[in-house]
């Protein structure tokens, strides 16, 4: 697929001409924000004038005002700072969200109606607005009201339970990314999008209510509610295919990677090129007693094999003998991954901050091409353009 490469600055995605009002922090709210920008909506994230407080987690002793968090989730915004504790910043705020598509948030719901944006407050200044609510807790739960973090929704949700499934010994821990937040984030662009089109057709606006424990419990128990799916359970939970401990790279000859042959055929053909012809066939394999130690046996050979070759003779087998194989990075891989090395990174200059690496867009439209057009904003940057062109005085920050 072709895209069209937009000059910096310039919206080209499918969400072009749709302005989004950012009163979010931290993660959840300013990857559901960049993610639509990315899409070509005019993102204008409304800081205080400290800023975003995310700007300064892992800021290095040379950054001004962008640690590598923030610099990862803020990209295609423009940054208004505005102290909506006084007069005139609530009277700028409110001149913005007149010209507004959605509103975002993800603070408590009491303290953005004591500011006076509330979704009662705000739909009164723009009746069809999109008022997007990212919160902890379902509101009809003993829980609504609560503090919400990552950790703390990897927690109830049964995440930190999830290595359990695979091995009874493992740490009770959360997994090791900001999951919940991220997911619950994509859950928010889905829903806003969700609500555009009900507008485009309807012209109304809606309040949208996104809550992370709800929203991450479904996306996560979706396949391994699987034993509790019927009432009365038939089974436990996990699904068997996720959770069996054969489920792992294998180490070839000089690093690691994971093979899934879709049938004996394609397993077979493996074990042969890796020096095991006529695997099924062996002693090794039918003496074993049981399916289970056949199991074991399988497993064990495909070992054997993978230790045969390298990584990159196996990319080259698997390709060649139509064999789902492919190399297993470490972290520290992926900027070295021939196809990634391509297709994903983008080395681009942040004024004031210097070089960094940015995380192109996966998405890709052959009429409306996602891209990068803005860089992290520095804290108010773009607070007179934008207020200019509303037509209202800049606002004291």
């Amino acid at each position: 697929m072709t895209q069209t490469k937009p000059a910096d600055g310039q919206p080209t995605g499918p969400l072009s001409g749709v302005r989004i009002i950012d009163l979010s922090q931290w993660v959840l709210g300013p990857y559901a924000t960049q993610t639509m920008g990315d899409l070509g909506a005019d993102v204008i994230k409304v800081e205080e004038p400290s800023g975003d407080r995310q700007r300064n987690a892992g800021k290095a002793p040379n950054s001004k005002e962008m640690g590598p968090t923030y610099v990862a989730f803020n990209r295609n915004k423009r940054s208004v700072s505005l102290d909506l504790k006084t007069d005139e910043g609530k009277a700028a705020l409110t001149a913005l969200v007149a010209t507004g598509d959605v509103f975002i948030h993800n603070m408590r719901p009491s303290a953005v109606s004591r500011l006076g944006f509330g979704y009662e407050q705000v739909a009164a200044i723009k009746p069809d607005i999109i008022y997007v609510e990212a919160m902890g807790y379902a509101p009809e739960g003993p829980y609504s009201g609560l503090q919400a973090f990552d950790d703390l929704i990897q927690s109830a949700s049964g995440a930190c339970g999830l290595a359990q499934l695979v091995d009874p010994e493992a740490d009770f821990r959360p997994l090791p990314s900001l999951l919940a937040d991220k997911t619950c984030g994509l859950f928010a662009v889905i829903a806003t999008l969700a609500a555009l089109r009900h507008k485009d057709r309807t012209g109304e606006g809606q309040y949208v209510a996104v809550p992370m424990l709800e929203t991450f419990t479904g996306y996560l128990m979706a396949e391994h509610l699987y034993g509790e799916t019927f009432i009365p359970p038939t089974g436990k939970f996990g699904h068997t295919t996720t959770i069996t401990p054969y489920r792992r790279p294998v180490r070839t000859r000089d690093g690691w990677m994971t093979v899934l042959p879709a049938n004996t055929t394609q397993s077979a053909r493996f074990m042969e090129l890796g020096g095991l012809p006529g695997a099924y066939e062996s002693e090794r394999f039918t003496s074993k007693p049981n399916g289970k130690a056949k199991v074991e046996e399988y497993y064990a050979m495909m070992d054997e094999a993978a230790a045969a070759h390298t990584t990159d003779e196996w990319m080259v087998l698997g390709a060649d003998n139509s064999i789902p194989v492919m190399r297993a990075n470490r972290t520290t891989d992926i900027f070295e991954d021939e196809q990634l090395s391509k297709t994903l990174f983008e080395t681009r200059h942040l004024e004031g901050e210097g070089d960094y690496r940015a995380i192109k867009p996966g998405l890709q439209f052959s009429k409306t091409p996602a891209s990068i057009r803005r860089d992290p904003p520095r804290i108010g940057q773009d607070t007179d353009e934008v207020l200019a062109e509303i037509g209202h005085p800049a606002a004291k920050a």
